[in-house]
């Protein structure tokens, strides 16, 4: 049978003789995705203001919140068989859909240099340390060039031949050795004793966590529509996804506060402990992350464009790469934040669309290509809008989650609304006799 790859249409949806993804493969691949550089830096950023132990519970907190948000978009691309951009015709409309799936591909290509930067900043500063070579130009296109032709391979490619087969392995190898040096250099006692400075809430630090597993949300519908039965992306998604970034920012918290607090020593505690050479495993292994960055980036790219997926890939790639080269890191932790004030009430609407006005029914063939639906951008504005006066007047309980709860509900109100105007309209153009 041959496998899908990210030449199939992202507006069609996928057959059911063509999805072959289960349970373990949406398991290897959001394990795999939840665990990365960028989730290290993000629990760095929740000490010292909070405690260790009150910096754990939003990190627990957070991650089933989020995972099991981003596994219910997950079950959306598996039920309708669509892309992420592609499943949110159903709920603006084509020409609405239009709008985030441009937006995506922007904050794509700023997450795939992300990647690359921070792959190529700790490899060189890992081998500046331990052989005494600097080439930060030479590991910038290696990881750029190396996730490109991964996301040109597609999705199931990947999954199967890359993780599977050894990555998923390099990874836990990698994890498990920097875990053992964490507790064996430190006292884990001591520094669960430490106060925090108070500098961070509880709600903000949740507020914090949960926006990593909802930057995903625009993506996992990209993968899961190659799944074979929803249950089985569910389940793999939200426990692949929830104890990888419980792990991974556990860990960037607690060596962050071993080195003084903050995210700025992180790398250098890590290869302090003698974690290099398990940090350089994933290093290579955080391709992964940059790979669904591009290949999601073409997906979206492709709803609005008539080209082929995979020349996507490639010019994506190398924009991201470029990017990686040209441009300086900027503040990792604010431009996260913005992502979520975008995205995560669009997927308040579309969840709420999917799962509770159209009960799991779907029908891309009946979206027009003209089509415009108004209570869905309504709603991701009122969204959006809440997200930005949460984060202003009540920053100590975070935006996200309100935001995507008033972005759902507003759906709700307005979609009723419509259907209230609708049935009137009806009944005036053919009264009973």
């Amino acid at each position: 049978m041959a496998e899908p790859n990210d030449t199939y249409d992202p507006l069609t949806p996928v057959p059911g003789d063509r999805r072959v993804f289960g349970a373990r493969d949406a398991f290897s691949l959001w394990f795999s995705l939840g665990i990365g550089l960028l989730v290290l830096q993000a629990g760095a950023f929740l000490v010292p203001g909070l405690s260790l132990g009150v910096a754990l519970a939003a990190i627990v907190t957070g991650s089933v919140l989020g995972a099991v948000l981003l596994a219910a978009a997950g079950v959306v691309g598996t039920d309708t068989g669509l892309s992420a951009m592609g499943s949110l015709r159903l709920a603006l409309g084509a020409r609405g859909a239009a709008i985030p799936a441009a937006l995506n591909a922007i904050q794509l290509t700023g997450w795939g240099a992300f990647e690359i930067i921070a792959m190529r900043d700790s490899a060189n500063a890992l081998t500046r340390q331990a052989f005494g070579f600097s080439s930060p130009l030479l590991w910038t296109l290696l990881f750029g060039g190396l996730a490109t032709w991964l996301a040109i391979l597609g999705p199931v490619s990947f999954v199967r031949r890359f993780l599977r087969a050894w990555g998923l392995w390099l990874l836990l190898a990698g994890a498990g050795w920097l875990t053992w040096r964490l507790l064996a250099d430190n006292d884990l006692a001591a520094l669960m004793a430490r106060a925090g400075t108070g500098e961070m809430s509880f709600g903000a630090g949740v507020d914090l966590v949960v926006a990593m597993p909802l930057s995903w949300l625009p993506l996992i519908a990209d993968y899961t529509r190659f799944g074979r039965t929803p249950g089985g992306m569910f389940r793999g998604s939200a426990v692949g996804y929830l104890l990888a970034n419980v792990w991974f920012m556990g860990l960037g918290a607690a060596y962050a506060l071993a080195a003084g607090g903050g995210e700025g020593l992180l790398l250098t505690a890590l290869a302090a402990s003698g974690g290099g050479f398990a940090l350089l495993l994933i290093v290579i292994d955080e391709t992964d992350n940059t790979f669904a960055d591009i290949h999601s980036a073409a997906i979206s790219s492709a709803t609005l464009v008539r080209a082929r997926p995979a020349r996507l890939a490639l010019g994506f790639g190398v924009i991201c790469t470029a990017i990686a080269l040209l441009a300086p890191i900027a503040r990792y932790e604010s431009f996260l934040l913005l992502i979520g004030s975008v995205f995560a009430p669009l997927f308040g609407v579309l969840l709420t669309d999917h799962f509770i006005v159209r009960r799991r029914r779907a029908d891309a063939a009946g979206v027009a290509p003209a089509s415009l639906n108004l209570p869905g951008l309504a709603a991701w504005v009122v969204g959006v809008g809440a997200y930005q006066a949460f984060s202003r007047l009540t920053p100590q309980i975070g935006a996200t989650l309100p935001a995507f709860l008033v972005a759902a509900a507003a759906y709700l109100v307005f979609a009723q609304a419509r259907a209230r105007l609708t049935g009137k309209a009806r009944r005036i153009q053919n009264p009973l006799p």
